[in-house]
């Protein structure tokens, strides 16, 4: 449960989005960011998908960065 999925969007060096498996959600840093967030949060598809990547890539993975030597 302590396994945290962060999908982070970048323009100029700015982050301007992020995706938070611990929130669920999408959050915008700037205007455009947050509009972007708005629309990402209303589509139960694109959630899905990234709480589904926490699953894919991080617990399928944890083994092998944290393992017992």
């Amino acid at each position: 449960k302590g396994i945290q999925y962060v999908y982070s969007m970048y323009y100029n060096k700015l982050e301007y989005i992020r995706f938070d498996s611990n929130l669920g959600k999408y959050v915008g840093y700037t205007t455009f960011g947050v509009k972007n967030a708005e629309r990402a949060n209303s589509n139960p598809s694109e959630i899905a998908g990234r709480k589904a990547q926490r699953e894919a890539y991080c617990l399928n993975n944890v083994g092998i960065w944290y393992g017992n030597p």
